[in-house]
């Protein structure tokens, strides 16, 4: 008796196509529906994504860019590039998640054209969080206030690797004369997650404020972010 032989390559497995979905189980149907506190990280991004691929549903699509990012948590450090090495995800939906991972930061930030104010490290890390915890290379900001602690503007001074930025004292100074600055606040960003400020960091914080000194501009504190987490070296005692 012979039996066929049937490859495993040769079974052809079907995909659940998301339209032919119950309503309930559709993500933009469902959304309609019930809210969109009620859809799951996969269904959100799914919704974005428009749609999967010839082997992936949408929503499947979705899940594995989620693993591929180690989950939600860390799918707004992924850049263009990397969100293009994921099976099925062309320009466009990387494009599309990119754009939407930057909308998320800056709703998380106040608007400059809005009165912010310093008077604590938490108010820093509020503004300044959402832009700089999901950065790959190191960064280095400046932030420029008035006598009332008010921000008037900041500049991003440098960008080093993702262990180490160069910031020149008096360069620093000089932007804070030209902004009218009456006191600075200094923030950089560890991509490693780690906040602890290192030799380096302090060696450098104790260098600006002394610059700082000298041409009567006072440098309130010196903020390290490091993901969700934060450190502010005036209250370590590091500054002054």
């Amino acid at each position: 008796m012979i039996q066929d032989i049937v490859h495993q390559e040769d079974l052809k497995i079907p995909v659940r196509v998301v339209k032919d979905m119950p309503p309930d189980e559709q993500p933009r149907e469902k959304l309609q529906r019930h809210g969109a506190e009620v859809l799951s990280n996969a269904e959100l991004l799914a919704i974005l994504l428009r749609t999967g691929t010839s082997r992936m549903n949408v929503i499947d699509t979705a899940r594995s860019i989620l693993d591929f990012s180690g989950g939600l948590h860390n799918l707004p450090r992924k850049e263009y590039k990397d969100l293009c090495r994921v099976d099925g995800i062309g320009s466009v939906k990387a494009v599309t998640i990119v754009a939407a991972m930057e909308l998320a930061r800056r709703l998380q930030s106040a608007s400059i054209d809005e009165k912010i104010f310093f008077r604590s490290p938490e108010e820093v890390y509020a503004y300044f969080g959402p832009k700089m915890r999901d950065l790959r290379k190191e960064i280095f900001i400046i932030a420029f206030m008035n006598s009332a602690k008010r921000m008037i503007g900041y500049e991003r001074m440098s960008i080093g690797g993702q262990t180490a930025t160069i910031v020149d004292p008096s360069e620093a100074m000089r932007l804070a004369i030209l902004n009218d600055a009456h006191s600075v606040v200094l923030l950089h960003n560890h991509p490693s997650g780690n906040p602890v400020a290192s030799q380096a960091d302090i060696q450098l914080t104790r260098r600006l404020y002394e610059a700082g000194r000298i041409v009567g501009v006072f440098v309130e504190d010196h903020i390290i972010v490091a993901g969700y987490e934060y450190v502010s070296l005036r209250s370590k005692g590091l500054i002054g």
